[in-house]
């Protein structure tokens, strides 16, 4: 029994402001996957596409473990977008061969009175050929509990985000005066000529 299930989730935060404008190190899409989950489940591919070892989750009496390319670029502005690419299920090779992710996400700084608020979404949908003895389930509550899952894990995600983006920015920034400088049109003064 072929079950879908959906979760979204949204994040707004305010960024302060540092030497460096918080659109330059959005720009540098390494730095933003490193915020969304331990350096230990990710793994970079190329410049844009990273492997996420998610933790094990527990799906009523299954256990799965996803694996999940991912694309992720950035716009001159700063704007972030997050695309799953692939992906692969240990566990149970009967779902590994019938399931389907899809993952699309954005973050986006938009000024407003001087400040800089990082605004943000995520959509996730599986497709999941649903095994016996668990396809007998009654379909509403298996939905239930689907969405109830992928919303838990989207949620440790914007939790991680929240907390982790905005320390390491404020780290990074201050440890590139040279490139603040440059970023804010400050020029140094040179010294005169004889």
């Amino acid at each position: 029994m072929y079950t879908r299930f959906t979760a979204f989730q949204a994040v707004e935060m305010v960024a302060s402001e540092q030497p460096v404008p918080i659109q330059h190190y959005l720009r540098q899409p390494q730095r933003v996957v490193s915020a969304l989950a331990a350096s230990s489940q990710i793994e970079q591919l190329e410049s844009e596409r990273f492997r996420l070892k998610m933790r094990p989750l527990t799906f009523m009496a299954l256990t799965v473990q996803p694996i999940v390319d991912l694309r992720v670029w950035a716009e001159s502005d700063g704007t972030v977008h997050v695309q799953s690419i692939g992906c692969e299920i240990r566990g149970v090779e009967y779902i590994n061969q019938r399931f389907k992710l899809n993952l699309t996400g954005t973050l986006q700084p938009i000024q407003s009175g001087g400040v800089t608020v990082l605004t943000g979404k995520a959509d996730l949908e599986v497709q999941v050929d649903v095994p016996m003895p668990l396809a007998l389930t009654p379909r509403p509550f298996l939905e239930a509990t689907g969405n109830g899952l992928l919303k838990s894990v989207l949620l440790t995600v914007k939790q991680r985000l929240m907390h982790h983006l905005l320390a390491d920015y404020r780290a990074w920034a201050v440890s590139k005066p040279i490139v603040a400088a440059v970023a804010t049109d400050q020029i140094l003064p040179q010294s005169p000529t004889a």
